[in-house]
């Protein structure tokens, strides 16, 4: 019998040290050391001994090796939540044998999105059973009646053993398991706190087991550290197969779904839902939703059609630049990468001449968007330059395009795409690069083509062919 042994783990990126030390030597964080105990008896270390499902299911339920051409792909067995936000994320609808970690901040909607998920689902036949960890039985039935769905036909257990849960899962095989939360499941293996990470990998690989060899779509939810990420280590979104963020701003109505990791389908999908007093409700126009308290006529605001995934989605951004009274000048950046904005502000004073240095720029995406992608460049510089010269960017035309360091404005994919979307809000003219022309102009009708008149579209080749046409030549004279 091996000699019971400490180890000190992170809590954070789950590393092991050999002794206890304040600050780990994996990721940096401190007083994140936890000692468990190795070796031992069977039951009374940190080392779980072979329990009864490690011998058990499999990826394909034990089946013997075949040539990948005879694998059947099983798109068709995908099953749709009818809620089309989460499916568009989701990448169709929930995989047989998939398992979900949907992450988010406290009271953001994961629990009231799993909930209606079940309902949906059970009202269409479907066995439905919803493990609870931390809520007790009244209290689910208190929030279905709150969010008004109908409670009925959701099977529900307050349970927070694995080997119960392991038990219950292999003789029910239910169409959908869902647990909230993976971090207050245990098993019995391991004496370490509920929520360490020898729990939570534990735990995880079970239920991933269990979740394959069986095919029961399963859907956790997890908890999140200060910083926004799910709280243990990494290698716990490595074992599932997709991870969601729920995300939101507090004071803000509307959530926002991200797939950061999507084995079935892409991770750039999002889904938007506003919170109401009955639950969560799809945004079936995201871009109106964001748009519709835009200022008429203000300096510092333009609009920008971004791509998520498949969906085009036009988004406000603004820029205000002051004289800076309080201290050195200051860029702060909310909803867009801080570096991209100091990056934009050296390009325009080198390439247009223009002297935004000494002053203080704060850049932000209204509704609490976060935008990524290059198409953005050009929109967040002349929202940034319509603030400096207190001249608005013409109302009704929207803005896109890659800036260069050498101020060229380059090209962008899906442009007609992103026209489109613009046109079907009332947006009657556009500034884009030159070269989209081609892109745009090859389209023919059968392809829907850009909804907008040939004329009303502005190619530019630089910076200062985009500030001459939108703001007027005398800019930069």
């Amino acid at each position: 019998m091996a000699k019971p042994r400490s180890v000190y783990v992170c809590q954070s990126c789950g590393q092991e040290h050999h002794k206890w030390q304040g600050k780990c030597g994996g990721c940096g964080e401190w007083n994140k050391l936890v000692e468990e105990i190795r070796g031992g008896d069977s039951g009374g270390g940190g080392n779980p001994s072979p329990s009864k499902s490690s011998g058990g299911y499999g990826a394909e339920g034990g089946d013997d090796i075949q040539k990948m051409a005879d694998v059947e792909s099983g798109q068709a067995d995908r099953l749709s939540t009818d809620i089309s936000e989460l499916d568009r994320v989701l990448g169709g609808g929930l995989v047989p044998g998939g398992v979900v970690l949907l992450g988010g901040d406290p009271g953001i909607g994961k629990s009231t999105l799993s909930l209606q998920v079940a309902a949906i689902l059970a009202s269409q036949g479907r066995d439905i059973i919803y493990i609870s960890g931390e809520e007790s039985l009244q209290q689910l039935k208190l929030r279905a009646e709150r969010l008004a769905v109908d409670p009925s036909e959701i099977r529900v257990i307050c349970e927070t053993s694995m080997e119960r849960v392991d038990q219950l899962l292999r003789r029910e095989e239910p169409d959908l398991a869902i647990v909230d939360s993976i971090q207050t499941i245990t098993t019995e293996e391991l004496t370490s706190s509920p929520g360490s990470v020898a729990q939570l990998k534990e735990v995880t690989g079970t239920l991933t087991q269990l979740a394959k060899g069986l095919e029961i779509p399963t859907l956790l939810i997890g908890h999140v550290t200060k910083d926004g990420a799910i709280a243990g280590p990494k290698v716990l979104e490595h074992m599932v197969d997709t991870v969601l963020y729920f995300e939101g701003q507090s004071g803000v109505d509307h959530r926002v779904l991200r797939a950061v990791k999507n084995r079935y389908g892409s991770t750039n999908e999002i889904g938007v839902f506003t919170m109401t007093g009955d639950g969560l409700e799809e945004v079936v126009n995201p871009s109106a939703m964001f748009l519709e308290e835009r200022p008429a006529g203000a300096s510092g605001s333009a609009v920008v059609p971004v791509v998520e995934g498949t969906r085009p989605l036009l988004v406000e951004v603004q820029g205000l630049v002051s004289q800076t009274e309080y201290g050195p000048p200051q860029v702060t950046a909310v909803g867009v990468d801080q570096n991209r904005v100091v990056l934009l502000l050296n390009i325009i004073e080198k390439r247009t001449g223009l002297k935004v240095a000494g002053h203080d720029v704060f850049v932000n995406v209204a509704g609490g968007m976060r935008v990524s992608e290059p198409a953005a460049d050009l929109a967040i510089a002349m929202a940034i330059l319509s603030s400096y010269i207190d001249r608005p960017v013409p109302k009704e035309s929207v803005v896109f395009g890659e800036v260069g360091l050498t101020g060229e404005v380059r090209a962008v994919s899906k442009a007609g795409d992103r026209l489109r979307e613009a046109a079907n809000l009332g947006f009657d003219s556009a500034t884009l690069p030159r070269g989209n022309a081609d892109g745009v102009s090859s389209r023919d009708d059968s392809e829907e083509g850009p909804a907008m008149e040939a004329d009303a579209l502005d190619y530019c080749r630089n910076l200062a062919h985009a500030i001459r046409t939108l703001f007027g030549d005398d800019v930069l004279s």
